[in-house]
């Protein structure tokens, strides 16, 4: 089998940040690294699923909300997947910082509740919120 493009990349090289993957059907997938692979800092899978409500509730209710097609977690827990249609990097950039800034307001994770999620019971706001604290420090960096 061919490999996928993301395994192409060297994952000890990749840093924190926003990078720009694969564009396949107008469709672009930005890597949203928060963390460094392999450095053994990993988001907790709890942090990790409340990010994802968090950030994903805000996106689809930003003003850009049609140009969101995806927006989840990676596997190895140093980051999430976005993909959009009709943006560039400073359009992105400005958007996740907006929606980054959106989300540190709530009080509570949308969708989380037996009957909106899966598994409703692996969440935790705070430690969510730390990260996308975290998050939207190296985005004000680039």
């Amino acid at each position: 089998m061919d490999k996928i493009p993301s395994f192409c990349k060297n994952h000890d090289e990749l840093t924190a940040g926003l990078h720009k993957g694969t564009v396949m059907h107008g469709v672009t997938t930005w890597d949203l690294r928060c963390k460094k692979p392999n450095a053994g800092d990993y988001i907790s899978p709890k942090a990790l699923h409340t990010v994802e409500h968090l950030l994903a509730t805000t996106l689809r209710n930003s003003a850009r909300r049609d140009d969101i097609i995806y927006f989840g977690p990676m596997g190895c827990r140093t980051g999430f997947y976005l993909l959009t249609v009709n943006m560039d990097e400073g359009e992105v950039i400005s958007l996740l910082k907006e929606c980054c800034r959106q989300a540190l307001k709530l009080d509570k994770v949308p969708g989380s509740r037996r009957e909106e999620c899966g598994n409703y019971l692996e969440h935790d706001l705070e430690d969510g919120k730390r990260e996308i604290a975290d998050y939207l420090k190296i985005l004000e960096s680039l």
